[in-house]
């Protein structure tokens, strides 16, 4: 499969399944080719509905925490269907296996649990990817299995570089990529600190543009 971080959280991936946005922000190019599209969290940073209609069509599918129901709103209107799912969800949706993981920050108060607001996990040619959404470990996620974590890295409002990567030597998964960060918060360096803070046999994968 092809991963792409376009920038902060926003990340395209194309994979036999279909292609696939995950909280699309700041797109700079009109796509209209997405089949599905899955939004985290409500923060304007990861729900946009001006840059989910660049990157909708006819027959894409809107995958959201379902305590974001009251929001859409027009959005309803972009899209094909949409897919409301809460905390510890698994579903197939279409053909496209999908887990609800709760993201939520443990001591600060920006992502609170009480918001229901979502990681997805996801198996796309036969491997399980994880994007986590804006959360720190905590005690909802800290045993997850995957092939492929994108996390958050850029502190303030998520797990900072050093934190994500004890998430990360904890999951093990194959390969690990940041996000969140050198928009809003958070800077390349961060990244490359993320890097040597994941333990060797864990690959790690730096795309953001």
């Amino acid at each position: 499969m092809d991963i792409e971080i376009l920038t902060h959280s926003s990340i395209r991936i194309k994979a036999r399944e279909g292609t696939i946005y995950v909280d699309p922000f700041e797109i700079s190019e009109v796509y209209h080719d997405a089949d599905f599209v899955f939004i985290t969290h409500e923060h304007y940073d990861h729900f946009s509905p001006r840059d989910l209609e660049k990157v909708v069509g006819p027959k894409t599918i809107l995958i959201i925490p379902k305590s974001m129901e009251e929001k859409m709103g027009e959005v309803s209107e972009m899209v094909s269907k949409i897919e409301m799912l809460a905390p510890k969800d698994k579903e197939r949706i279409k053909h496209l296996p999908v887990e609800a993981i709760p993201a939520y920050n443990v001591e600060n108060k920006h992502h609170p649990k009480g918001s229901k607001w979502l990681g997805y996990k996801m198996k796309l040619e036969g491997k399980w990817v994880y994007v986590a959404g804006d959360t720190d470990e905590n005690e909802d996620n800290t045993e997850i299995s995957c092939d492929v974590a994108l996390l958050p890295i850029g502190g303030t409002y998520t797990m900072n570089a050093k934190e994500a990567a004890q998430f990360v030597n904890h999951m093990k998964p194959q390969i690990a990529i940041p996000t969140h960060y050198g928009t809003v918060v958070g800077t390349a360096e961060d990244a490359e600190l993320f890097k040597n803070y994941v333990d060797e046999g864990i690959e790690v994968r730096l795309l953001m543009k």
